[in-house]
């Protein structure tokens, strides 16, 4: 397996690969919506990262965003992460998965005024869950899609589970399987902070961005990946788990602050970008 030692792409061979090579791009919902709004989008964000999206001129994207004050809310009102148990949760189902939708129109919309031909994927309509965790997925539509140059947009939805009748399944856990799946070269998670920290940056001010981090140090580092707001598929802690999957398949996944200008577009470039680069 390829071992990186920078955190940032820095090479002319690097830049053509981030242009040619399957990359997935996920964006939290903390940064395209104002998470302690409930059903709030961001729209000023959402139109500069569509902006820097189409100038970075990748032509192989998938993006999968997520759900902050739009689908958690909800999903935590009825409890659906947990599954089926009365059918009150019928209608918080459908409700949350409305709620999914109506923001990613926004964000397709968006993408569309920039010029870059994005497509709606729910994942309701082509994965189905075992236990809280992808089971089956049909690839076949977003493979087809990208040989044409779409943009697949998929999100944190709503899913049937074999197991519980029903689940959440996040955004982080569908973009860390799309990389693995489609054997992308790249996952980028941009957030609201910028990388990985020692700490929860938020909260503590001496917390420390690491730069490289390897998989065997994980567990020595004890990282605090506390949140704020509603989170119903984990928080940081379930979003770098998920990150950390994609890493023992050989995907290089690179944590970028998605709420600072051109940070996004530079990632999606191969320049150079503070962050967190995460290796095996």
């Amino acid at each position: 397996m390829e071992r990186h030692s920078q955190p940032t792409y820095h090479t002319k061979e690097s830049k053509l690969k981030a242009k040619t090579k399957l990359t997935i791009l996920k964006l939290g919902g903390s940064v395209i919506t104002e998470k302690e709004k409930p059903l709030t989008p961001n729209y000023k964000a959402i139109k500069r990262l569509s902006r820097e999206i189409k100038e970075s001129n990748i032509k192989k994207l998938v993006i999968v965003h997520g759900g902050g004050s739009f689908g958690h809310p909800i999903a935590k009102k009825y409890d659906i992460s947990s599954g089926l148990k009365n059918e009150k949760q019928l209608l918080g189902f459908s409700e949350t998965h409305m709620a999914m939708v109506e923001l990613n129109k926004i964000i397709i919309e968006s993408l569309l005024g920039e010029g870059v031909p994005a497509v709606p994927i729910s994942p309701l309509s082509f994965i189905i869950n075992k236990s809280g965790r992808i089971w089956k997925i049909d690839l076949e539509i977003i493979r087809r899609l990208l040989d044409m140059d779409f943009v697949p947009v998929l999100y944190g939805d709503t899913v049937l589970d074999t197991d519980l009748g029903f689940t959440i399944l996040s955004g982080d856990q569908i973009a860390s399987k799309l990389a693995i799946e489609l054997k992308a070269e790249r996952l980028i998670f941009g957030v609201d902070v910028d990388g990985i920290f020692t700490g929860d940056p938020k909260l503590d001010p001496s917390a420390k961005l690491i730069e490289n981090l390897k998989l065997s140090k994980i567990e020595k580092l004890n990282l605090d990946f506390s949140v704020r707001g509603f989170d119903v598929t984990g928080g940081m802690h379930g979003k770098f788990m998920e990150a950390f999957e994609a890493v023992k398949f050989g995907v290089k996944v690179f944590v970028v602050n998605a709420r600072k200008p051109n940070l996004i577009k530079n990632a999606l470039m191969g320049l150079p970008v503070r962050g967190t680069l995460i290796e095996f």
